[in-house]
């Protein structure tokens, strides 16, 4: 069950940036279908970590963009990248304490999460028309 469906205006116009949103929103769903009842939490818990470790490679990524770009707003963006992590984290910790209780509102906490994300601080980065053309291709 796809927990995220792709939109355009997740795109950045950053080929990097966007190959790496499209392969978190493919992860994501991959999560969903492993919430169904035939697998276990042991494939569960694994695309918990595999989101884990895309995310913060993900946001370093940005973060270096940012910084290239000079960006006005990169410790704002910063900052929800480490509150989103931290989030991240406490969803998968969650799981294996109790991963009965998780199990069922875990793909919408997931879903909610990552579009919150690219609905704000990444909307108004999107929106930056002055974006090095370098960064682009």
């Amino acid at each position: 069950m796809p927990l995220l469906e792709w939109r355009d205006e997740y795109e950045l116009g950053i080929r990097q940036v966007d190959h790496e949103h499209i392969a978190l929103v493919g992860v994501i769903n991959l999560l969903g279908d492993r919430l169904d009842a035939r697998f276990g939490d042991a494939e569960v818990r694994q695309t918990l970590h595999e989101i884990q470790l895309l995310i913060a490679t993900h946001f370093a990524e940005e973060e270096r963009i940012m910084r290239a770009m000079r960006y006005d707003q990169y410790f704002q963006h910063k900052a929800d990248h480490d509150r989103l992590l931290d989030e991240i984290r406490d969803i998968a910790r969650e799981f294996v304490e109790r991963p009965g209780e998780a199990r069922t509102a875990l793909g919408e906490r997931v879903g909610r999460w990552f579009g919150r994300h690219f609905e704000g601080h990444d909307a108004r980065l999107h929106a930056l028309a002055d974006a090095p053309v370098a960064l682009r291709e």
